[in-house]
């Protein structure tokens, strides 16, 4: 199976374009998630996922940002290697029934927008925000945290739309039928095995927390 770079990946976020993420880079065992960077979501984006990728809609949204929203978690004891729901969310303002793909996308921006306060959007609703683990995927390989992690890594918020990837049939689509999908939509693909691996080259993993002098046998260090 033929997978784009990571810095392939991170140049059509950036350039608002859609990528295909995998959990895995093996053909035999693998989910996919269409993703968008969130500041970029428009309908477009919303009715292409609804109607292509056919999984469940959902914001990835950083620990600090659910705070600001005020978004309590759907259960109180997610963890490992479950996906961390929010209850679900609208726009308090300017949306019709919600369900439009327009209207998810104005949800999406709004809770995004950088001065929003809870008060912005209202509970439940269309939207399901999903909070990324602190850390990326360094601390948890899943698709939240990688959407959040492109989304950074190409200058933009760390917040992504996502939707699973299903077959015509409604199945879960893996191996052939990703790489098939990514093709049929002219879409880059990246496995969170290869943004690991980036992060663990590029960027600084450790830091400096206290200095001194160590008494060994050998004498001070």
């Amino acid at each position: 199976m033929q997978l784009n770079d990571v810095d392939e990946l991170i140049s059509d976020i950036r350039q608002g374009r859609m990528v295909v993420l995998l959990d895995d880079d093996t053909e035999s065992h693998n989910e996919g998630v269409v993703m968008v960077a969130a500041e970029h979501c428009e309908a477009k984006h919303v009715n292409f996922m609804a109607r292509r990728a056919r999984g469940l809609i959902c914001l990835t949204l950083t620990e600090e940002r659910c705070a600001q929203l005020d978004l309590p978690p759907m259960v109180d004891d997610a963890q490992g290697e479950k996906s961390n729901f929010t209850l679900s969310i609208e726009a308090a303002e300017g949306i019709d029934t919600g369900i439009s793909a327009a209207d998810r996308a104005l949800t999406v921006q709004v809770a995004v927008a950088p001065h929003a306060v809870p008060a912005d959007i209202v509970q439940p609703g269309h939207i399901f925000p999903l909070t990324a683990m602190p850390g990326g995927v360094l601390t948890r390989a899943g698709h939240t945290e990688a959407a959040s992690d492109y989304a950074r890594l190409a200058g933009l918020l760390p917040a992504a739309v996502i939707a699973d990837i299903l077959t015509p049939e409604g199945t879960v689509a893996d191996g052939p039928a990703l790489a098939d999908f990514a093709a049929e939509h002219g879409l880059k693909m990246g496995s969170i095995a290869d943004l690991i691996h980036y992060r663990m080259v590029n960027e600084r993993t450790i830091r400096r927390v206290r200095e001194g002098v160590i008494d060994t046998e050998y004498g001070e260090f």
